[in-house]
């Protein structure tokens, strides 16, 4: 199979090019920032509110997720936060579940909520601190919600990972930084945190002493993150941040060594629309000796040099030529199964 059709160039809409549809019910833009205090989070006891809940709890380990941005404004004047019932949302979210949230179903029961986001077209125009201050406000209030929820409701005391790209990683930054610190008996239960396409910095865990870094394959109530682009970029990756934190998803160091894509367990194929594709039993297609890895210290981010970057990332208006952004799960997917098929495997032993 040729490597040009094995992954397709559409997914990048899930970042950048989701303006197919958009919010059309207006909000109030006030009540969408960090400051304010109208913010109502979503009920979570309604099950319309949950992208996902088992029906039945078969692994001894959970994993909440939350998605990455999966909508875009259609009118520059349209609210900048959308609705939970936003259809372009609902829908693009299902179809991240499934290339992202799934590689953990080996080893755990997933919970993912629905939850009100920005549009990532217009926060990435922003500086930094403007866009905390959106994602500190709808996003977090519902993600926070959601996951208070989960740890009273559906978790029952059972260990569990988090797991987020792209905007949900953003989000997923804050619960780390202040449901963890508030509770460190639940902090305990975590396996690990898979904080994909978002950076966790120098600043931010010299800040949150209580949180750390993975070192390798194995550690546990770690961080996970990586931000993946090729050798070259040309323009911006907004996602990268200055002194990012890096850990190679295929050898699980955080050295500079290159892990070739010989060494990869497998990476998702994608159909046009995003939706992976499937053989007949079900199961997601794995594609073998595709994408290499190598940590750039320097650069702060992930570099894959095996990849066509005219197929799969030729530059759109949020990210630049080369910005692998929306393949940091596909790339690496059966990677990050085995990962947390080990990291889960670990801490079960360790807490017998």
């Amino acid at each position: 199979m040729k490597r040009k059709v094995i992954l397709s160039i559409f997914l990048m809409l899930l970042i950048c090019c989701l303006a197919v549809a958009g919010c059309t019910t207006k909000t109030n833009d006030k009540a969408q920032i960090e400051t304010s205090d109208a913010i109502v989070p979503t009920d979570y006891s309604q099950s319309e509110h949950w992208l996902n809940v088992p029906a039945e709890i078969t692994k001894a380990a959970d994993v909440f997720y939350l998605y990455p941005s999966a909508w875009a404004k259609v009118n520059a004047d349209d609210p900048i936060v959308c609705d939970i019932d936003n259809p372009v949302m609902l829908s693009q979210s299902k179809l991240a579940y499934d290339r992202q949230a799934t590689a953990f179903e080996t080893s755990a029961n997933i919970f993912a909520p629905y939850y009100r986001q920005d549009d990532a077209g217009s926060t990435l125009q922003m500086s930094v601190d403007e866009q905390q201050d959106i994602v500190k406000g709808i996003p977090l209030t519902d993600s926070m919600a959601a996951f208070e929820y989960y740890i009273d409701h559906y978790n029952n005391g059972r260990p569990f990972i988090l797991a987020s790209h792209s905007q949900g990683s953003n989000v997923m930054i804050y619960i780390l930084q202040d449901y963890m610190k508030e509770h460190p008996d639940v902090y305990k239960r975590m396996v690990a945190a898979y904080v994909l396409g978002y950076s966790i910095t120098d600043d931010y865990l010299a800040e949150n002493t209580n949180l750390k870094f993975a070192t390798g394959s194995g550690d546990t109530g770690v961080i996970i993150s990586y931000n993946t682009q090729a050798p070259t970029i040309e323009g911006t990756d907004a996602v990268v941040l200055p002194t990012a934190h890096v850990i190679n998803p295929i050898s699980w160091t955080l050295d500079e060594t290159v892990a070739p894509a010989s060494e990869n367990l497998g990476s998702l194929q994608l159909n046009s629309d995003g939706s992976v594709v499937k053989n007949a039993d079900g199961t997601p297609v794995q594609v073998m000796n595709f994408a290499d890895a190598q940590v750039d210290k320097t650069k702060g981010a992930l570099i894959c040099s095996t990849v066509d970057v005219d197929t799969y990332a030729p530059g759109s208006a949020v990210f630049g030529r080369g910005v692998f952004h929306s393949y940091d799960f596909p790339f690496y997917y059966f990677n990050i199964r085995a990962n947390a098929e080990e990291r889960v495997a670990n801490y079960l032993k360790k807490n017998k």
